[in-house]
């Protein structure tokens, strides 16, 4: 693994955290119905988070010597408190599986605090995931 390529992937994984951060207060602006305050309140503590993320991820690409993006990835439009739901869990299941990814890259690359932070990473997404996944379960289609 070069400098390079695990710089341009942590900016892949850099622009997700934007994005989740975006997909997160958007959501919670647009969440409706009886549970909107604890749906909106959900939504809002999650981006605490991602901004840990997103500012470790642009620290460590600039110690690394590489420039931050600045862009988010497109965040999904979502017409009902489900469907952000599903789209938030589908982005925090993708964030685990980039982060398990870019944990291996940093072991090749020689990097073992990026692969601790990464793990870390990893657990925080899973957790994100499997609240969400309990919230779906019972939620009306």
């Amino acid at each position: 693994m070069d400098k390079e390529t695990l710089i341009k992937n942590l900016n892949e994984d850099l622009a997700g955290e934007l994005s989740a951060i975006t997909q997160y207060i958007t959501y919670a602006a647009k969440a409706t119905g009886p549970y909107r305050p604890q749906l909106a309140q959900f939504f809002l503590t999650e981006v605490a988070d991602e901004q840990l993320h997103a500012q470790f991820l642009a620290n460590k690409i600039v110690a690394l010597g590489g420039e931050p993006t600045t862009q988010a990835r497109p965040v999904p439009r979502a017409d009902s408190n489900r469907a952000m739901l599903e789209a938030v869990l589908a982005a925090e299941l993708q964030a685990g599986k980039d982060y398990t990814q870019r944990a291996e890259e940093a072991e090749a690359y020689g990097d073992k605090g990026l692969v601790v932070q990464l793990e870390d990473m990893v657990r925080d997404e899973s957790g994100h995931s499997e609240e969400t996944e309990r919230m779906l379960r019972d939620w009306p289609v």
